[in-house]
């Protein structure tokens, strides 16, 4: 007869009822709900979002919508839910600037607790309203970018030069050689980063909020002498989840940044999907395309870049990706502010229904 006792059985016989049930709950994340069926193919909308931004996501085919804030309060998320839902509509997520990125925690600056206290309260105002996923980026200094270059047809859109970018987030700008003073070790950074996660995940794990981390953009060695490579190689992404140790932590794959990264990343985004996905850590994407990898690119159209985005989408459905996509960063075309968006959601789920319609046939 063989004496051998699982771990779970071990800790049940070492902890005892109690103790025993509030431990496997912790491990395995407090009401944490699954994912639904399919890829929620969600619209980016404006945090003072109005009725016809609803109406535009409507008519647009999309089920979901993702809103931006920046200091937003229960009260904040409630109200927006409401609107949201009245309308016929469902959040993917509401995201807060003020706690997206953070110097103060991502460098050790001075005010790193207070910010820490106010990301812990917005975890807890998103699982409080019923909305189970947000971003979060470990960038010191802001997203990095030269003057706006064009595209196909004109159209305006981001672009960098490595020789010529500055840091931007929320109306402040980095420039280098050094934005805060001194050089950054990539050591300091991991520890910011295990300070800052083991006091956020048991919050995460209590409100049943998802934090999903997305990738450094762009994801460089260093700019303004800050690492930014740390969450932009699939080791490090190995490495933070094996730190936060918890099943509220994965990646917001920025797949336009998985790009940029190219080679760097360690593995083109068709392995990143596939891999993040056996270790049910891929929560949200970030759809878009860019012109080529570091050091130079140009945030083209979805269907312009150096990657075959049918690829993509065909790879999600293999995985049965079930959460959040958005287009993300799109050129600005003429005419009204919309149709870009209109372009890139038309494709995508054009995309999503080829992709369904083949793995149904196979």
């Amino acid at each position: 007869m063989s004496t051998w006792i699982s771990r779970r059985d071990l800790l049940q016989l070492t902890l005892g009822g109690a103790a025993f049930a509030a431990a496997v709950k912790r491990t395995q994340g407090a009401d944490l709900p699954p994912w639904g069926p399919g890829i929620k193919i969600s619209l980016q909308i404006p945090g003072d979002f109005t009725d016809e931004d609803l109406t535009f996501a409507t008519q647009m085919g999309v089920e979901y919508v993702s809103i931006p804030t920046r200091g937003g309060t229960f009260e904040t998320f409630a109200s927006h839910k409401k609107r949201v839902e009245d309308a016929g509509l469902k959040i993917g997520n509401i995201g807060n600037s003020s706690v997206h990125n953070m110097p103060e925690v991502t460098l050790g600056l001075a005010g790193r607790d207070a910010k820490i206290e106010e990301y812990k309260q917005y975890i807890r105002d998103l699982g409080k309203a019923g909305i189970h996923y947000t971003t979060y980026a470990h960038m010191g200094n802001g997203i990095w970018s030269s003057e706006r270059e064009t595209t196909r047809g004109g159209a305006s859109a981001r672009a960098f030069h490595q020789e010529d970018a500055k840091g931007y987030w929320i109306g402040e700008v980095f420039e280098g050689p050094l934005t805060h003073g001194r050089k950054f070790s990539q050591e300091e950074l991991w520890e910011n980063f295990e300070y800052f996660i083991k006091q956020v995940v048991p919050v995460a794990e209590e409100a049943g909020v998802r934090i999903g981390i997305h990738p450094d953009d762009p994801p460089v060695p260093e700019l303004g002498g800050v690492p930014r490579n740390m969450f932009g190689t699939f080791d490090g992404y190995v490495k933070a989840f094996e730190i936060a140790n918890s099943p509220n932590v994965g990646i917001c794959l920025c797949c336009g940044t998985w790009m940029e990264g190219g080679a760097h990343t360690g593995k083109n985004v068709l392995d990143a999907v596939r891999e993040f996905a056996k270790m049910d850590k891929l929560w949200k994407i970030h759809f878009r395309n860019v012109s080529g990898p570091i050091p130079d690119f140009v945030e083209t159209y979805v269907d312009d870049g150096y990657t075959d985005m049918k690829q993509l989408m065909r790879t999600l459905v293999d995985v049965d990706f079930r959460g959040i996509l958005i287009a993300d960063h799109v050129p600005t075309m003429v005419g009204d502010r919309k149709t870009g968006w209109a372009f890139s959601i038309g494709y995508i789920r054009a995309l999503y229904d080829m992709a369904k319609e083949e793995r149904g046939r196979a």
